[in-house]
């Protein structure tokens, strides 16, 4: 029997398990997509019902299919504690925690039914790919963070001695300017901060290319990653 059901939760070789694979993420999407339904304003009774039970029976699948994989993995616990384990948890948590809890509360543990889409990364075999190549750039990318935290403070910093006494309204403080930096450095531009001074403008003007260097990077180290990951594939076909 465990074997059995081992071949349909966690195989992806043969009809049954792909048929249980497909099952599984129209359930992800018909979730999200009645999660997004909910936020709409004056739904009528009859709706809120209907998209109440999809909710449950979604909830009922995904608690079925997180105790079965529990019950075939050979290490339970290490299963429990993996990335795809807490997912698994944190898809069906919501549910079963927002029963006697303040209303209040409730939203922000709906949010949380988002998980639900990563998921998808352990059916779908491009965000597999994805996964792979996130983990291979692993370093790279936590280094990119580590030179952008820093430079979106050397911005704050920078920009706050250019226009405090111009405009001290909006950049009273090194903590102020950090709103501008990072809408900046990310190339967003809002447009609801921005420099008057000369010296200002000057050093926005160099802080922009920085900034596109800084949208570019993380691509091509995606980019490279991926081509790693897909050349296992190709050598195998």
């Amino acid at each position: 029997m465990k074997e059995y059901i081992k071949s349909i939760v966690k195989y992806n070789d043969n009809k049954l398990s792909k048929s249980f694979a497909f099952f599984i993420q129209f359930l992800i999407i018909l979730s999200v997509i009645t999660f997004s339904v909910e936020t709409l304003p004056n739904l009528k009774p009859q709706t809120k019902v209907i998209l109440n039970s999809i909710e449950v029976f979604c909830v009922i699948i995904f608690t079925v299919e997180y105790v079965a994989r529990i019950y075939v993995s050979d290490k339970k616990l290490k299963f429990i504690f993996s990335f795809f384990g807490l997912i698994d948890l944190l898809a069906i948590l919501p549910f079963y925690l927002s029963f006697g809890i303040d209303l209040r509360s409730l939203r922000v543990l709906r949010m949380f039914r988002l998980f639900r889409l990563l998921k998808l990364a352990r059916y779908n075999r491009a965000m597999r790919h994805f996964a792979k190549a996130m983990v291979v750039a692993k370093e790279q990318i936590i280094l990119f963070m580590a030179i952008t935290l820093i430079l979106i403070y050397f911005a704050a910093v920078g920009i706050y001695y250019f226009e405090n006494e111009a405009q001290p309204e909006h950049f009273s403080s090194i903590f102020d300017s950090l709103w501008w930096s990072i809408v900046t450095l990310t190339t967003v531009g809002y447009g609801d901060v921005y420099p008057i001074t000369v010296g200002g403008r000057i050093f926005t003007f160099f802080i922009l290319l920085i900034g596109l260097g800084i949208v570019a990077i993380p691509t091509g180290i995606i980019s490279s990653s991926l081509t790693k990951v897909f050349e296992p594939d190709s050598d195998e076909e």
